[in-house]
C-alpha cells in the first residue's frame, strides 16, 4: 500500500486494493484501518440486482463497495459522521464507477432527511448492515480523534443502532451486523425487541480450534422463523495463510450466505 500525498486539507491517505485488485481504496494513514469485518459483513448481505442498501458507519466505503462489485445494479445510501472520511468515500465510489450509491453526513442513531430513509411509514431499504464501533465507551481512548470515534461507542446505544437501521426495512428485510462475540446476546435482544426473526449466527474462527472473535449476525424484518447457528467460517490454516473458503470470500468476491 504506497502513501499519497495530503490534498487540500484532507489528512493523508493511503492507496490500496480489495477483491484481489478489483476495487481501488483509499483510506486515512492515521484513523481506524480497514480490517477483514466490512468484507465478510459485504458477503453476507443476501442483496440482489436492483435492491435498495444502507450500511451505517459505512466508513472509507469497503463494505458498500464490496457488496456493489458482486451484486450489480444496487442503489444505496452509506451513512457516515466524520466529515473527512464522507469525502473519501465519496471519492472511492467514483473511483470505482458506482454511482448508484450515495454517502450522506448523519450521526447513528439520526437519521439524516433523504427520500429513501422515510422511516416507519414508507420503508423502501431492502437491506440494512453495519459493523459498529466494538469497544465500550469507557474503555482507553485513542489519541487519534477519527480511529476514537469509529471503535468506541456506549454498549446501549448498539440497540439504538439496530432499531434505527431496522425502522427503514421493508417486510422481511434483512439487517447484518459484524461484531465481537462478546456482544452477541446484546445484539441479539436488540434485533428481537426490533421484530426482526430469522436470526443467523456466524462466527468466524481465526484458526481451526480457536474461539471465534468475529461473528456475523443477520436478521430478517416480521419473520417467524427460527434463529440459526451456522458453522461458519475458518479463516486462517495454522500457518497464517488464508484457507480456500477465506480466499473465495475476501479474493474472489463470493458470497457467504444465500
Amino acid at each position: 500500500m504506497t502513501v499519497v500525498s495530503r490534498m487540500d486539507t484532507m489528512p493523508v491517505v493511503t492507496q490500496g486494493t480489495l477483491l484481489d485488485g478489483r476495487i481501488h481504496y483509499k483510506q486515512f494513514r492515521d484513523g481506524n484501518r480497514t480490517g477483514l469485518e466490512p468484507v465478510l459483513m459485504a458477503a453476507c448481505v443476501p442483496a440482489r440486482r436492483g435492491d435498495c442498501v444502507v450500511e451505517g458507519g459505512c466508513g472509507a466505503g469497503a463494505g458498500l463497495m464490496c457488496l456493489a462489485s458482486r451484486v450489480p445494479a444496487i442503489a444505496g445510501i452509506g451513512l457516515e459522521c466524520d466529515s473527512p472520511t464522507v469525502a473519501l468515500a465519496q471519492a472511492n465510489l467514483r473511483e470505482n464507477g458506482f454511482d448508484s450509491i450515495r454517502i450522506l453526513h448523519a450521526t447513528l442513531p439520526l437519521m439524516p432527511d433523504d427520500s429513501l430513509l422515510s422511516g416507519p411509514a414508507i420503508r423502501r431499504i431492502d437491506h440494512a448492515f453495519a459493523n459498529p464501533p466494538w469497544h465500550d465507551h469507557a474503555s482507553t481512548s485513542s489519541p487519534v480523534g477519527r480511529r476514537d470515534m469509529a471503535r468506541r461507542l456506549p454498549r446501549a446505544d448498539l440497540a439504538k443502532w439496530v432499531g434505527s437501521l431496522s425502522a427503514q426495512l421493508r417486510h422481511h428485510g434483512t439487517l447484518t451486523l459484524a461484531l465481537p462475540a462478546r456482544l452477541l446476546d446484546h445484539a441479539i435482544s436488540a434485533m428481537d425487541d426490533s421484530r426482526l426473526g430469522d436470526i443467523t449466527v456466524f462466527p468466524c474462527w481465526p484458526r481451526q480450534g480457536v474461539a471465534a472473535k468475529i461473528v456475523l449476525l443477520r436478521g430478517r424484518m416480521a419473520s417467524r422463523a427460527p434463529a440459526r447457528l451456522l458453522p461458519g467460517i475458518v479463516l486462517h490454516h495454522a500457518d497464517g495463510a488464508f484457507t480456500d473458503e477465506a480466499r473465495a470470500i475476501l479474493r474472489d468476491g463470493q458470497a457467504l450466505l444465500p
